[in-house]
């Protein structure tokens, strides 16, 4: 992980589409301040394609999409996306699963979140799994207090033995049946919405994160950058980011949108 502050102008001028984790990548300690809320902004002013990718629920990716500075959103780890059309006034909405097959896998994924918790003492249901539509979310440091990786890690045991895929956040463990993710959606969305193939872009492409989870968008693409805070996970992240910040959360992530913006 090489300090973004020497990614070199030439790397940077050629950058046009901006994506970007939520939880602790864009907020810091669960709010969303206004440095990074206007790193949005300006980025997406200056002509960049900026789009969240997240685990967080349909409900709040709904909102995002209509009333934050961005081009669109990925929602609970690559399950559909949202764009919200300012011009004919309309959400788009498109999901990797069918409406049928999502309802019975609500029903699934439920009995499974009830059966984590009876498993794993201290953890719980996410506050905000009332907004999901296809996955379960198990908190283990957001509303609750801080579980022990080893803990954490069998609830992903848990969850991958019920036949899901699951996926560690900073704060949850969510699991989901289908074998979509946040890259093949991501594709999706500029695919559909922009006309643009993400193979063809991916040099012009920042991918900012910060957890375990992020590791496959790291790894895809050249130009990923992690906010300091990944440095948390460097032991056990299975495929590190290219460049790294030297400040934390959304704090990080004005540093990239200023190196950005200045070239």
């Amino acid at each position: 992980m090489k300090p973004f502050s020497t990614m070199p102008a030439d790397v940077k001028q050629h950058i046009r589409y901006i994506l970007t984790d939520i939880d602790d990548t864009l907020t810091d300690e669960g709010r969303l301040r206004a440095e990074a809320y206007t790193a949005l902004e300006q980025l997406r002013e200056n002509g960049f394609i900026v789009i969240p990718i997240t685990g967080r629920p349909a409900g709040w990716c709904d909102q995002i999409a209509r009333m934050w500075p961005v081009d669109g959103v990925v929602g609970e780890n690559g399950a559909f996306y949202f764009r919200y059309d300012d011009k004919s006034k309309k959400m788009i909405r498109r999901y990797a699963t069918a409406d049928e097959l999502r309802a019975q896998h609500k029903i699934k994924l439920a009995e499974l979140g009830e059966l984590v918790v009876e498993k794993v003492p201290g953890c719980a249901i996410s506050a905000d799994q009332a907004y999901r539509e296809t996955d379960i979310a198990i908190d283990f440091c957001e509303d609750v207090p801080a579980l022990s990786i080893e803990a954490v890690h069998k609830i992903k045991e848990i969850c991958t033995s019920a036949g899901t895929t699951a996926k560690i956040s900073s704060i949850h463990v969510n699991a989901w049946f289908g074998q979509y993710d946040k890259l093949a959606m991501s594709a999706r969305i500029l695919k559909e919405e922009f006309n643009v193939e993400l193979e063809a872009v991916r040099e012009k492409v920042v991918y900012a994160g910060d957890s375990p989870n992020d590791a496959p968008m790291f790894s895809y693409f050249p130009n990923s950058v992690g906010v300091a805070n990944v440095l948390e996970f460097e032991d056990t992240i299975e495929h590190k980011p290219s460049w790294i910040t030297e400040k934390r959360g959304g704090a990080g992530f004005a540093q990239i949108a200023d190196g950005l913006l200045a070239t």
